[in-house]
Parts: structure tokens; C-alpha cells; sequence
């Protein structure tokens, strides 16, 4: 059995995390760590982890086998400054402080995106975690960049309210949110710098992203449409993206149209493709907290420690 700790475990990633390795057969949730609720039962904050997991949240920490950083952005660098890790521990930050630049200190952080870094990722001791939007929208590419076949491409995206954190703000409030749809970092969004790094990784032409994201009137999950265009006849795209993706057990490729219902409270991606003259439209889905978050870094440590990277990841949670 591998020890595990939460760093930010009260959060809406690290309560996910717990979900999922309460019930992971290899490892053992050493300490949940909150400076915020310390002394707190994290039932208590989430009682849908009654019975679940009846750990008190502490502010002290304590030598593991993994630790999960689940801290807003820029704030994963701060806490590893202020504390002690062994570098025999696997640290797995999913924060973007590690996704663009990898190095810290002795550690060199891998891209945790496994369906392209895979044979990375094993063994590796220092994952950054990809964002939840840069996922999506990154299984929807991955193929047509490793065939060359990208230029300029249009994205739109629409996330559930957890992937704004649980921190309360004036566009995560239930009056302005339900009912209601908005764009936001329209062409400025922080995913993509880091989706541009990996679709521009394949090929020496330069890709351009126009991005604009939008929230969504419910909880969990992201769904997203990609324009590119192509001479290539639609089955050939099928087929293009049926075998990149053969032996990826998350991602599924269907041929009939997808909906958030599919992959929410899974750690899955579907993807569909759709064609109208030269203009095809790539449609990925995924549950923002887990395939976008917290099940993608239990898939990146099952990776990293040489298991089979589907080990507890079939527990389907009860939603927000």
C-alpha cells in the first residue's frame, strides 16, 4: 500500500480525490491537509463522504508516498517553498504552476496528459496535472496535429460552475448562474498558452487558437466545439482519430452525437466529429473535476507507479 496525502483537501478536486481513493485498492489516505477547516470532519463539509471517508482535515503534514496539490493557481510553488517534500515522494500539482515551465528545483515536472505522455509519465516523480479545459479541447486536436492537418483553429467551450473553485465569486452565485450562459477571457483564457505548447509540439507549423469559453447554468462537466478545416473525407478522419486513440481506455470516439450526460461523474472523454464541406467541427466532452482534474491525476499516479492506470477510477460519485 502507497500513503497518500490532499494538500487543499477541502476543495472541490480534493474532496474528489478523497471520493476516489477511499476506494482505491492500493493506496491509504494518510492525512488531508486545510489550513482553513483544520479540525474538521471533511463529512462534515461534504456529507455525501459520510460513511465515504470520516477523516479530520489538519494543518500538519507528514512524510507520504504521493501528495496531491489541489491549491489555486500560483499557489503550489508557495506551499513547496514553505514545506519540506522528500524527493522520493511523487508530487502530482494539479494548480497550473508547473504545466508551461517544469522545472523546480531537483524536480522536473512531466505534462500529466497521458494519452501523449504515457511512457513519460512512468516512473516519474513530478506530474503537472492539465486543466480542465486545456483536456478537452486537447483530445479533440491531439490527432489532426500529429497529422499536420491544423492551422487556425475556433474553439468554443462551456464549463460547469465547480471549475471556477469553491471559493465564492459574483458568476458562481445559483441567481446569476441558473438560467443564464456568458462568455469570459474571450481569446485570453490561461488554457491556451498550454494547449499551444502541446498542438505545436508535433509540427513545426505555428497553430493558432481562438478560444472563447463560456459558463454554463450547471455544475460539472465541459463540453466544447473546435472548427478546423480539411480536404480529408470524413471517414478518413474517423479513422485518423479510431486509431490514435485505440488503446487509450478513457477516450471514446463515436461516430453519433455526444452530450455532457455521457461522461459526467466518469473519468472519460467523447469525441465527435462533424463535416460540412472543407469544415469539420471536433466536439469533446469530459467531467471537469475528473477527467479535467482529479480522475486524470489518479490515472497519472496509477501511471507513474506501474499499475494499471484504470485502478479505481470506475466509481461513478454521487454529482454536486
Amino acid at each position: 500500500m502507497k500513503t497518500v496525502g490532499i494538500i487543499g483537501a477541502n476543495g472541490y478536486t480534493g474532496s474528489e480525490l478523497v471520493r476516489l481513493l477511499a476506494f482505491h485498492p492500493k493506496v491509504e489516505l494518510a492525512f488531508l491537509f486545510s489550513r482553513s477547516n483544520a479540525g474538521v470532519k471533511i463529512s462534515d463539509i461534504y456529507p455525501d463522504l459520510d460513511s465515504v471517508c470520516e477523516m479530520v482535515l489538519t494543518d500538519e503534514i507528514r512524510q507520504v508516498d504521493v501528495l496531491f496539490l489541489c491549491l489555486p493557481h500560483k499557489e503550489s510553488q508557495n506551499w513547496l517553498q514553505q514545506n519540506e517534500v522528500s524527493q522520493d515522494t511523487l508530487i502530482i500539482d494539479l494548480g497550473n504552476d508547473f504545466r508551461l515551465d517544469g522545472k523546480y528545483g531537483n524536480r522536473d515536472f512531466i505534462y500529466g496528459l497521458p494519452e501523449i505522455n504515457k511512457a513519460r509519465l512512468i516512473h516519474s516523480k513530478s506530474i503537472a496535472n492539465p486543466g480542465c479545459f486545456a483536456t478537452a479541447i486537447q483530445l479533440a486536436l491531439l490527432p489532426l496535429a500529429k497529422n499536420g492537418n491544423l492551422d487556425e483553429i475556433y474553439t468554443t467551450g462551456i464549463t460547469g460552475s465547480t471549475g471556477a473553485g469553491i471559493k465564492l465569486q459574483p458568476t458562481t452565485h445559483f441567481t446569476n448562474r441558473n438560467n443564464n450562459i456568458s462568455a469570459y477571457k474571450t481569446l485570453t483564457h490561461q488554457h491556451v498558452e498550454e494547449i499551444l505548447q502541446q498542438l505545436n509540439s508535433f509540427d513545426e507549423k505555428e497553430v493558432k487558437l481562438n478560444f472563447v469559453p463560456w459558463r454554463g447554468d450547471f455544475t460539472r462537466g465541459i463540453f466544447t466545439s473546435s472548427t478546423v478545416k480539411t480536404d480529408a473525407e470524413l471517414s478518413e478522419i474517423y479513422k485518423l482519430y479510431h486509431e490514435f486513440y485505440k488503446y487509450e481506455p478513457f477516450v471514446k470516439v463515436s461516430e453519433t452525437p455526444v452530450d455532457l450526460k455521457q461522461v459526467v461523474n466518469t473519468n472519460r472523454c467523447v469525441i465527435n466529429i462533424e463535416k460540412e464541406g472543407d469544415v469539420i467541427v471536433i466536439h469533446s466532452a469530459i467531467d471537469n473535476l475528473l477527467k479535467g482534474a482529479s480522475g486524470q491525476a489518479v490515472q497519472n499516479m496509477n501511471i507513474a507507479l506501474g499499475w494499471e492506470e484504470k485502478l479505481g477510477l470506475g466509481l461513478k460519485p454521487v454529482a454536486f
